[in-house]
């Protein structure tokens, strides 16, 4: 991957006070929320940029609009965290065509021509989070027991990467089998405590939730607590590790484990105020990530107030 630029556009073009915009696709999932706070608190260190932040309400049409008018607003760089790849390209590419360079932030675009990409490893990240799930379900060769996993968006590419990474280990288990076909929470608490409901409902043994993020790991163990299931299920994990999620409910043995996908909004308007000012950017930037389990929950609750 290489980086690209808009051809006619140049730092100088972005001289004095510039406008950056930044395309949210929702503000209904806490971690976007974080998100938000992320690249907010790092514009108050820039003060030569105004920053402009939509929200597209979780829809991918409102989405597209809101670029639309940040590319009539003549921003000088546009981030963007898509909903969804493909409905969003278009509009990536009518912003280059107009001479924005494009910051793509956690879920990327179907064309070569964005400046960066920022975002944490899902691949990675995933098989990861199957290493610890075959470590707690008996230690790789002897893993057994009945796995519920729960997708998020299935038109997005982390929740692909999130499973096709964690199953790069759990499959060679025999001993390891899956219960639900790829059924789909939507990244919301609400939609996996029904989806586990279901589980519930049907499968007497259930022992391990995977879920492709924490809310939707919490809302499974919501179902199993309703069911007076909880004790049965020993191992639930989630990916995003925020404090006042994730890792809160690691701390209390809601969930056995989390794996940090920090949010990529301060990065992201740290790299577009290094484009403002000519230098030079690397095409890709990947996030770190670490394992959160109770033994150093307490630790980070303390480092995070």
């Amino acid at each position: 991957m290489t980086i690209y630029l808009p051809v006619g556009w140049t730092p100088a073009r972005a001289a004095g006070k510039s406008k950056v915009g930044f395309s949210q696709c929702t503000t209904l999932e806490p971690w976007r929320v974080q998100f938000n706070k992320d690249i907010q608190a790092e514009a108050k260190n820039h003060p030569d940029i105004d920053l402009i932040i939509t929200d597209g309400q979780d829809k991918t049409e409102k989405q597209v609009a809101d670029c639309d008018n940040l590319i009539v607003q003549q921003v000088n760089v546009l981030l963007i965290s898509p909903k969804e790849s493909a409905g969003l390209t278009g509009v990536v590419e009518k912003g280059i065509d107009a001479k924005i360079p494009v910051i793509v932030l956690d879920r990327n675009v179907d064309t070569k021509r964005i400046t960066q990409f920022i975002g944490g490893d899902n691949v990675a990240i995933g098989k990861a989070a199957g290493e610890h799930a075959v470590k707690l379900l008996g230690g790789p060769g002897k893993a057994a027991g009945n796995v519920v996993e729960i997708w998020g968006g299935m038109g997005t590419q982390p929740a692909h990467d999130r499973h096709d990474g964690f199953h790069a280990f759990t499959d060679k288990e025999k001993g390891i089998k899956y219960l639900l076909n790829n059924q789909s929470g939507d990244w919301k608490q609400d939609k996996a405590y029904d989806i586990m409901t279901t589980a519930l409902r049907n499968n007497e043994k259930i022992d391990m939730v995977y879920g492709h993020n924490d809310p939707m790991a919490y809302g499974a163990y919501l179902a199993a607590k309703d069911a007076g299931r909880d004790k049965d299920i020993k191992f639930i994990i989630g990916i995003d590790g925020l404090p006042d999620e994730g890792v809160t409910w690691v701390s209390k043995g809601q969930l056995t484990a989390t794996f940090l996908y920090a949010t990529p909004g301060a990065e992201g308007l740290r790299q577009a105020a290094k484009l403002l000012k000519g230098e030079k950017l690397e095409p890709v930037i990947t996030l770190p990530t670490m394992l959160i389990t109770k033994e150093n929950a307490s630790e980070i609750l303390k480092k995070n107030g």
